[in-house]
């Protein structure tokens, strides 16, 4: 599928894949993000076994989370790590057996740099995706002085002009690095409160809060929103289409980088055989290229990436780039929830 023909598709179903699930193999259930069916990533595992997996999608992390923590029985889900704690607090994954995955090896180093994804017990989180969030903006309408702050968003010029994700992990990233915190490890009340204030000037400018990178495609495309803090995928989407489009990843405070991969739930239904065959599959060297040109995500294997051409990085926007970077790492569960209960009172205008 073409970037195109994913934006169409994307808009006309999103809504429905949140909640179906695609019956294929019975024997192994994924629970994904909408749109991560790719038959490019799935090669090796249709191949041995005849069919793809079958899926159930979800549209953020929180209801990923809150559908698992109340039942819902999947054999592999694939959260964003600062997810990560959230799932083994409540005991729902259980540890890979790396010496089931022969490309673990060559998984970049930096994205398993952390006792929540590796420790004495063993490899928790396989990663298998990683990505930028930063400015997205109309180069026909705004300058590109006024992107080389952060402080686009709260700038009243573009006041009911602006977009920011439904989704706390990328909001509070975006207010973390204008308020001059680069690492959300360790954060003080005074910087909590700091970000907070920061948001709800931001949240006066906001038109709408996107969802999915097609929602918030239409909503440049349509020239309702001028500019929005979004990930790479959706500005490659409109660049894809000859929209006057920018991606401002080196303002004065820096941008956010995230990413994402699967873990093995716990006493899963389905086939522990059919998990690993899956995983391997994925981070198979022939997957990277798939899931750029599907998706425009960077493949976590740092073999594969080398098949992938300098231009095609560059043109999803996931080259590598010289600035301020905060990376969304796993937070504990009291500070995720937090985040979530300030920024819905934020949304509601309080």
């Amino acid at each position: 599928m073409t970037h195109k023909k994913l934006l169409l598709a994307c808009a006309a179903s999103i809504l429905a894949l949140s909640t179906a699930a695609r019956a294929a193999d019975p024997d192994l259930l994924v629970f994904d993000w909408a749109g991560w069916e790719i038959d490019g990533v799935l090669t090796d595992y249709a191949a041995k076994h005849g069919q793809k997996p079958t899926y159930s999608f979800f549209g953020d992390d929180d209801e990923a989370f809150q559908k698992v923590s109340s039942g819902f029985a999947a054999d592999v889900a694939h959260p964003c790590v600062a997810s990560l704690p959230r799932y083994r607090e409540a005991g729902l994954i259980e540890p890979w057996d790396i010496s089931r995955i022969p490309e673990f090896a060559n998984l970049a180093p930096q994205l398993l740099d952390s006792e929540l994804i590796q420790d004495g017990e063993g490899v928790w989180f396989i990663p298998t995706d990683y990505a930028y969030t930063a400015t997205a903006y109309n180069t026909t309408e705004v300058p590109a002085t006024d992107v080389a702050t952060l402080n686009v968003f709260t700038d009243p010029k573009y006041a009911g002009r602006t977009s920011l994700p439904d989704s706390s992990d990328d909001v509070w990233s975006l207010a973390f690095l204008a308020t001059g915190v680069t690492d959300w490890d360790n954060v003080t009340d005074e910087q909590f409160t700091a970000a907070a204030d920061w948001l709800r000037e931001a949240h006066k400018n906001v038109r709408a809060y996107w969802s999915d990178p097609s929602e918030m495609s239409q909503l440049m495309a349509t020239g309702e929103v001028l500019v929005a803090w979004s990930w790479n995928d959706g500005v490659a989407l409109l660049s894809a289409e000859g929209f006057p489009i920018g991606f401002e990843r080196s303002p004065a405070e820096g941008a956010a980088t995230w990413f994402c991969g699967f873990v093995n739930m716990a006493n899963q239904p389905g086939s522990e055989d059919k998990a690993y065959d899956f995983i391997n599959s994925l981070l198979a060297h022939g997957s990277a290229q798939a899931l750029l040109d599907e998706l425009g995500y960077a493949h976590s294997n740092t073999e594969a990436m080398k098949t992938i051409s300098e231009d095609a990085l560059k043109a999803a926007f996931v080259d590598p780039v010289t600035t301020t970077l905060l990376a969304q790492t796993p937070v504990s569960a009291e500070f995720r929830e937090r985040m979530i209960n300030e920024f819905e009172l934020i949304k509601s205008g309080f």
